[in-house]
Formats: structure tokens, C-alpha cells, sequence
């Protein structure tokens, strides 16, 4: 090798060695640099033929390892849901009241079912009556807040959505600038590392708000997808719209149907226009957008049903009463005479009958007042095996009369009105169908009915009685509006007096409320949560609030659960990203040791040459 080739040989040496130090240094001092990736210099050797001509950087890496980072992001995601889902379970169960308390909602039922059982042995005692009307306004004021407390946080959660799709839109956004400064970029390699890092950590951000995949394409490309497979941003972003609705009620509701949804959903607009329904598609699963749709939509939906629930099966199981009719022949036909005068909206007629391959039958006839809520699904009702009939009774009896026979004229019974406001329900003849039972059942409207049947719970002024409108059962939200009725206290002697000349001490009405209160077997809707809808539950009111309270609070604890277990698998794999990704002081600090003494070796050598080649040149 000759002095000149040696020369040369230490200046790449040196060169190579100052980029490392360099990137060494730039390691060191980012090293609390949130986000940074430690970088690396790959030296290879150069030159011609057997003869080295020394070494260069070709470029500056990152030490990263992708399957850990998209296991991170991954599990990131599902972190940030179970996170969120466990805040809002703990908010939820604080608005049934700490356990033990005598503010729990089943503690202010149990102290009204109380005060109901003490009256039943003391009707006639005024301080008795006030007790009942007191726990009843209580009851009646924890569900009030219940139902406050519920949409508070359902608002909380749609204000939630609006902040996560701004900031999705904010790292979406960087993630396209960084795409288009990096393709066909001229910027050295180092310069590439911190925008790849610094996409990075946009990317980072988006995974916990969504569930997210990402592909690496030439170039230093890097396209980000929602887990169902949209694409969200590559060299352009898309645009995530949502508008957030402010105070929410009970009624409103999401719905894959704009014209009848009350509450905002999320639109991605490609960056060529158009637009994709991502909660209409299902593309958000995960993150901290999916719980917060998880909670506003399903979650805290299906507590307010429960609410709803217990206080519409309580207003109907003390204000309704249920009247067999009348069995009737009119030659070979036979049926049954009820009358339907009484019935509100949402009071129905029961029909029973067998066919002709002796196979029993249930149809429930119901009172709709408002014709665009017609036709009733099967729904309308708790029984599976119910046929629905809507009936718009505002024509009058003819009218009722009518419908009853277009809709339900195949199955051969036959619908009549022999007089006044009354039903007649006959089958078609011998050897074809039997009706075997017509009941109905009707909601009271006053105090003073005859029997121990009493509206003592109101929907605000109105009688509550299942009514079904074009905006929905009258049970949504019923909860949160439900009071007892404001004749009841003016007058709590109406707690006993069901009738005129009602005897002092008579514990007709008193032990009528709390059988029904606590004996009664009521079903409740599978809206619930609490059986399904091909078993539907049923039981007391006392046990339903019971399993209500117990499936919460099972809730709560699986939600605790799944974040304590989501938090272990997060750090675990944050630690393995990090011990390979992240700074690390000793580490660096030795490679600049080692390259200090290269630096070293190759200056040693330039000077020898140096004074060789002066040496020279005195000869």
C-alpha cells in the first residue's frame, strides 16, 4: 500500500467515524426526547480489487423492531378502550349508590315497599299515608337523577368522540405532510429518521383512538387503515367528520338511518370525496372513539332501559287491571264479548285460540292513537310468541272493527261490534278454530276507581299507560319523568279510600299496592339486558332491580378486570419496544468509546503518513 493509498484509507476512516460520533450524540441527547428511535450508522467497507480503500457510512438506521411496534399499537388500542370503558363503568355505578347505603336505588325501593307494608297494617293512620307518599316522591326523585346522571355521561361521551376526532384528524393529517416530504426526498438520512419517528408517533397517537393497521410501501411510504380494512391516510389524508349533539335525552338514539337518527355519527370523507359511515360499517372497534361509542350507544342505553323499565312495569302493575270477557254463541259461532271502551293508548286485548291442527295462538290488539307508529312489530310486547296487532281507534268502533278483520281475517276469527264500545270475538264455525279466552286490559285514570288499582305513578301530568307513538314506546326515558300523581298528594287518604263509602280501616288498596309491589310477576323487555328475546325475564319488581344491580355491578368488575389485564400486556410490550428502541446511555456511551479509539487509529495514521511523506520531501 502505498502512502498516499494509506492516507486516504484513514481520511474515509475518519470520516466515518466522525458520522458515527455524530449519530452517537444525537442519540445521547435525545434520549428523553419522547418518541426518538435510536439510530445506527452502517459502515461497509470500500474499494478496488484485493486493496481496501477504507470504509464509509452508507446510512443512518433506526433499530426498530415493527412486529413489536405493531403489537404495541394494537394492544394500545385496546388499552385506551378498556381505560375508558372501566372510567365510565365506575361513574355508572356511582349513580346507583355506594353499596350498603340507604341512598342505593334498591335501598329507597325497599323503604317505599316498606312503608307501603307498614300502611297495610294501619290504613287509616294519616302518618302512615304520609310515609308511603314521602318514600314514593323518593323513589320517584332517584330515578329522576338516575336518568339525569345516565345522559350526563352519555353527553360526556359524545363531547368525548367530538375531541378524538379532531385529534384524529390533526395526526392524519401529519402522517400525509410526513408521506410527502419523505417520498422522493433528497433530505440525508438522518433528517429521514426524525420525520419517520416523528410519523411515528403520529401513527402512536391515531392507535389510541382507533383500531388501526398500517402497510409499508416503497419509498418510505406508510398507508394507515382502520381494523376493518378503510383506508384513513397516505400521501393525502381523509377527513373524519362528526358533530357532536350537545345535552342528550333519553330519546335520543343512534341510528344507521339519518332521517331518524338523533344522534351525530362518523363520516370519513376520502380525500375524493364521498363518504363512509364508520359506525354504520362497524370500522371503529377499539380505542377510545370505540368505547365512547360503545358507552353513548349500547352501554349506558341499555342501563337507561333498565330504569325505564322498573318504573314502567312499576306504573302499570299498580294502575292496570285486566277484565275477562264474556263468553258468547251465536249459532254454531262461539267467542267472547270484552268491552274496550276504557282502553288508552298502549292498553291492549288479548286473544287466545287454537287452529285447526290444534296449535294454541296469542294475539295482543293495541290502542295506537298515532297512525304513523303503524304497523306495531311483534316487538310491541315481552311475549315472543305474540302476534302484534296496532289498532287506530280514532275512527270509532266500525273502524276498529274493520282492521281487526283485514289484518287478522285469515286466521278465521271474527270481529264485531253488537253494541256500544263493545268487541265481539267469534270463531268461523265448528271444525276450524276455538277462541279460547279474550281479556283486556286497561290502565286507571282516577283515584276513586272501585277497586285497589290507582295511577299513583304519572308520566309528568298524563296517565302512564305503554302508549306507542312515531317517536317511540312512551317507556324510553320514562324513568327520568315519572312523579307520583300530584292528586295522590293533595289527597294521601286516596292511599286507602279506593271508592265512596270506603270503610275506615279497609286494607284493600294498601295490601294491593304491595303485593303488587313485591309479589307480583311482571316481564320485562330483553332492551334490558336481563333475559332474551325468546325468554324474556320475568319476575318481581324487587328481583328484577335485584339482577339489575348485581349484572352492574358484574360489569363494572369485568371492565376493571380487562383494564388491569390490557395495562399488563401494554407495559410489557412497551418494555420489550423499549429495550431495543430507545436510548440507552451505557450502551452509547461504550460505542463511542470504541469509536473514539478507531477516530484515534486513523489520526495516528494520517500523522505517521504526514511525517513519512515530510520526510520525503527533505530528501
Amino acid at each position: 500500500m502505498g502512502l498516499t493509498q494509506a492516507l486516504a484509507t484513514s481520511l474515509a476512516g475518519l470520516q466515518a467515524t466522525q458520522t458515527s460520533i455524530g449519530v452517537v450524540a444525537g442519540n445521547v441527547a435525545n434520549a428523553q426526547t419522547p418518541g426518538y428511535i435510536t439510530q445506527t450508522a452502517t459502515q461497509v467497507a470500500v474499494g478496488s480489487g484485493d486493496v481496501g480503500d477504507g470504509v464509509r457510512v452508507t446510512a443512518i438506521n433506526r433499530l426498530l423492531d415493527t412486529f413489536v411496534q405493531q403489537q404495541l399499537r394494537t394492544e394500545t388500542s385496546g388499552g385506551s378502550y378498556a381505560d375508558l370503558s372501566a372510567n365510565f363503568y365506575q361513574q355508572l355505578q356511582q349513580i346507583y349508590g355506594q353499596p350498603g347505603s340507604n341512598t342505593t336505588l334498591d335501598s329507597v325501593f325497599n323503604s317505599f315497599t316498606g312503608a307501603v307494608q307498614a300502611l297495610s297494617t294501619s290504613p287509616n293512620s294519616s302518618v302512615a299515608q304520609s310515609q308511603v307518599i314521602s318514600a314514593a316522591q323518593a323513589l320517584a326523585a332517584q330515578l329522576n337523577g338516575a336518568t339525569g346522571s345516565i345522559q350526563a355521561l352519555r353527553s360526556q361521551a359524545d363531547q368525548g368522540i367530538a375531541g378524538d376526532v379532531q385529534e384524529a384528524n390533526n395526526a392524519l393529517q401529519q402522517i400525509a405532510t410526513i408521506n410527502q416530504q419523505l417520498q422522493g426526498s433528497t433530505t440525508d438520512d438522518s433528517t429521514k429518521a426524525l420525520l419517520e419517528d416523528q410519523r411515528d408517533q403520529a401513527i402512536d397517537q391515531l392507535s389510541k383512538l382507533m383500531d388501526i393497521r398500517t402497510s409499508v410501501g416503497g419509498n418510505d411510504q406508510v398507508t394507515v387503515f382502520t381494523g376493518s380494512g378503510v383506508q384513513l391516510v397516505g400521501t393525502q389524508a381523509a377527513q373524519l367528520q362528526f358533530s357532536a349533539t350537545g345535552s342528550i335525552s333519553a330519546n335520543q338514539q343512534w341510528n344507521s338511518n339519518p332521517a331518524v337518527s338523533g344522534l351525530g355519527t362518523i363520516l370519513l370523507v376520502p380525500p375524493g370525496g364521498g363518504g363512509i359511515d364508520l359506525i354504520a360499517n362497524g370500522s371503529v372497534r377499539s380505542g377510545e372513539i370505540g368505547a365512547y361509542l360503545n358507552m353513548r350507544d349500547n352501554v349506558l342505553v341499555q342501563a337507561q332501559n333498565q330504569l325505564d323499565q322498573l318504573a314502567a312495569q312499576m306504573s302499570s302493575a299498580l294502575s292496570d287491571t285486566t277484565t275477562a270477557g264474556n263468553a258468547v254463541s251465536i249459532g254454531a259461532q262461539n267467542g267472547f264479548d270484552a268491552d274496550i271502551g276504557a282502553m288508552l293508548a298502549g292498553n291492549t286485548t288479548r286473544i287466545t285460540y287454537t287452529d285447526a291442527s290444534s296449535v294454541q295462538h296469542t294475539i295482543t290488539v293495541m290502542r295506537v292513537d298515532d297512525p304513523a307508529a303503524l304497523p306495531l312489530s311483534n316487538s310491541a310486547t315481552t311475549d315472543p310468541n305474540d302476534t302484534v296487532v296496532g289498532v287506530d281507534f280514532s275512527g270509532g268502533m266500525a273502524s276498529v272493527v274493520t282492521q281487526l278483520n283485514t289484518a287478522l281475517g285469515a286466521t278465521g276469527l271474527q270481529f264485531s261490534n253488537p253494541t256500544g264500545t263493545t268487541l265481539e270475538v267469534l270463531d268461523s264455525g265448528p271444525s276450524t278454530i276455538s277462541v279460547n279466552s279474550v281479556d283486556t286490559t286497561t290502565t286507571a285514570t282516577t283515584l276513586t276507581g272501585g277497586s285497589g288499582a290507582l295511577p299513583m305513578f304519572t308520566d309528568g301530568s298524563t296517565p302512564y299507560s305503554g302508549a306507542i307513538t312515531s317517536s317511540g314506546p312512551q317507556s324510553i326515558g320514562y324513568a327520568g319523568r315519572i312523579q307520583v300523581n300530584a292528586a295522590l298528594l293533595a289527597d294521601p287518604t286516596k292511599l286507602t279510600s279506593y271508592q265512596a263509602g270506603t270503610p275506615a280501616g279497609d286494607a284493600t288498596r294498601p295490601n294491593f299496592i304491595y303485593n303488587q309491589l313485591t309479589a307480583a310477576s311482571l316481564a320485562f323487555s330483553p332492551s334490558t339486558g336481563i333475559g332474551g328475546a325468546a325468554s324474556p325475564y320475568s319476575g318481581t319488581l324487587s328481583a328484577f332491580l335485584s339482577q339489575v344491580v348485581t349484572q352492574q355491578s358484574l360489569a363494572a368488575t369485568a371492565a376493571n378486570n380487562l383494564q388491569s389485564g390490557q395495562d399488563v400486556v401494554v407495559n410489557a410490550l412497551q418494555q420489550r419496544f423499549d429495550s431495543t428502541s430507545s436510548v440507552n446511555i451505557d450502551t452509547e456511551m461504550a460505542n463511542l468509546l470504541t469509536l473514539q479509539n478507531g477516530y484515534g487509529a486513523n489520526a495516528r495514521v494520517m500523522s505517521t503518513v504526514k511525517a513519512m511523506l515530510d520526510a520525503l520531501m527533505q530528501m
